[in-house]
């Protein structure tokens, strides 16, 4: 992107007040993130005369049914949720622009075959896709995020493909084709990053799907495993005591929450500040 762009896209969002509160949520998720091993609190102190304690002044989101301190697992959980997300959009993101390149810039038989590939992967619901590999896998987070990253690039790549078939034929590609540049020249210097705007939206929106995935594998016990703070293993602890112990379940899921709701505001807002057809 062009300085003058990048310019334009920042005045357009600062103006949009929903996506600044999506993008200060993302900023405090991060804080916390990075802050949880100067806290001071341990996830995995096990002190048995303080379990289930209730929110108070020395534990503010209480304790487990361990008397482990929920908030030292919920600020260790976003770390876990927030790896898991750009490790697993960063290789869908990888995949996919790799292949809605080739597929948009050469077209013909290479564009056929790798669309009807992604056909194929579509028409598999990715959540299913992803239970019935993790199936044959040893459930850990290495393993959740390359699933996840390798079931959902096909969205990627069709916004890639679609934006190369737009870009080909344009003037400074004719140019760079005239004075001889390569294919790989053409694709990763002057085409890809005129297709970025659509990735950047889709990568963004992508992280809060995998933050989801992750927390539904986890609590379905497939995902994270015990004893590593996951905000989804989080929520299936807590649903044993859910009657007695509330603070268990409503405090990874409010993390949850805000943390999806975050990033989703954030996307949005950067998908209508690209967009030319809304007037400032």
């Amino acid at each position: 992107m062009s300085s003058f762009f990048r310019e334009v896209l920042w005045t357009r969002l600062k103006r949009n007040r929903m996506a600044m509160a999506g993008a200060l949520i993302v900023f405090a998720m991060f804080c916390f993130a990075m802050l949880a091993p100067v806290s001071g609190r341990d996830p995995g102190a096990i002190d048995i005369v303080h379990r289930l304690q209730p929110p108070s002044l020395d534990y503010p989101l209480g304790t487990d049914d361990l008397g482990r301190d929920v908030l030292a697992r919920i600020l260790y959980g976003a770390r876990i949720s927030l790896l898991v997300g750009f490790v697993a959009v960063g290789i869908a993101t990888f995949i996919g622009i790799l292949l809605g390149a080739l597929a948009g810039f050469y077209g013909r038989w290479i564009d056929s075959l790798i669309m009807r590939f992604v056909d194929i992967m579509l028409c598999f619901p990715s959540f299913f896709l992803i239970l019935a590999v993790i199936a044959f896998l040893e459930p850990s987070i290495w393993n959740i995020m390359i699933i996840i990253g390798l079931t959902s690039w096909m969205g990627v790549a069709r916004l890639v493909r679609a934006e190369f078939l737009s870009l080909r034929e344009r003037d400074f590609v004719v140019a760079a084709r005239a004075i001889g540049a390569r294919d790989t020249r053409i694709i990763f210097r002057h085409i890809l990053p005129n297709a970025m705007s659509p990735v950047l939206v889709s990568a963004t929106l992508g992280i809060a799907g995998a933050i989801l995935t992750e927390s539904a594998l986890s609590f379905l016990g497939i995902g994270v495993q015990p004893p590593t703070p996951s905000w989804g293993n989080m929520l299936i602890a807590g649903k044993q005591t859910l009657g007695t112990a509330w603070w268990l379940s409503v405090f990874p899921g409010l993390a949850i929450l805000f943390t999806v709701l975050g990033y989703n505001l954030l996307g949005e807002g950067i998908r209508d500040a690209m967009d030319p057809r809304i007037k400032d």
